[in-house]
């Protein structure tokens, strides 16, 4: 009997072993610079799929399924890379992303299959698929949705200052900072872990002190305040929210 997360987590630690560990700076650049003649994509392909058989020996998976599971990994795996190395600005991190994503789908979707008993009527008849269909929800409502409220919001409170350079590069950093802080704080949130939290809003303020104590420009302070207000008290909101309807239904 295979159970889902168990295999998935087999695949996905021979996927992080081979795909950054195994693969050395001279075989990405290699695989940039030819695409599809270059031996290094087929090598590093290759290896993604022979390196489960460590998983399917141990988990006694059928020599028939090893041998699909090697193909079919090995196959996607260059198609992959392939669209990846000859697509401009590959290298950017939207892209590294991406890819990342549709390796794990791959492997998914593999464990999925061959897992037993589960189907999709399992999943989503399964009690804790409302819970986690919830904080999926939580962390994206916190992330883009949140960070245009914000904006939306700051648009009223325009920055009286004429270095525009300096407005930009501080925007786009906030914006940044503003994902990480949000996540983290919903995070503790949702683990009960307020502490955490306000250690978070603590070093945050810290860091920011001596930018915002060195700037002659007050709006620029207010600006940077009440965006970051706005941020811990949506993501506050939105956490206390969700733990309360996950605290309802453990009941």
């Amino acid at each position: 009997m295979f159970d889902f997360f168990s295999t998935l987590i087999a695949f996905l630690l021979i996927h992080i072993v081979c795909d950054f560990y195994l693969q050395s700076n001279h075989c990405a650049q290699a695989k940039k610079a030819n695409t599809y003649r270059s031996p290094e994509l087929y090598l590093h392909s290759l290896l993604h799929g022979i390196g489960l058989l460590v998983p399917a020996l141990v988990l006694g998976l059928g020599w028939r399924s090893t041998v699909c599971l090697v193909i079919i990994v090995a196959v996607t795996h260059f198609i992959i890379d392939l669209w990846k190395v000859i697509t401009p600005n590959g290298d950017k991190f939207s892209y590294f992303m991406i890819d990342q994503a549709l390796h794990i789908s791959v492997l998914a979707v593999i464990a999925f299959h061959i897992a037993d008993g589960v189907t999709v009527d399992a999943v989503l008849a399964h009690e804790k698929f409302s819970d986690v269909v919830m904080v999926v929800f939580a962390y994206l409502l916190i992330l883009k949705p949140t960070s245009i409220v914000i904006g939306s919001v700051l648009k009223k409170y325009p920055i009286s200052c004429t270095d525009k350079n300096r407005i930009s590069g501080l925007v786009a950093g906030g914006e940044l900072i503003g994902y990480l802080e949000r996540l983290l704080i919903l995070t503790f949130t949702l683990m009960g872990s307020y502490v955490a939290v306000g250690f978070v809003l603590a070093a945050k303020s810290i860091f920011r002190f001596g930018e915002l104590n060195k700037s002659d420009d007050r709006s620029m302070t207010e600006y940077v305040l009440i965006g970051s207000l706005l941020s811990v008290v949506i993501t506050t909101l939105v956490g206390t929210l969700i733990s309360l309807m996950l605290a309802v239904n453990i009941k």
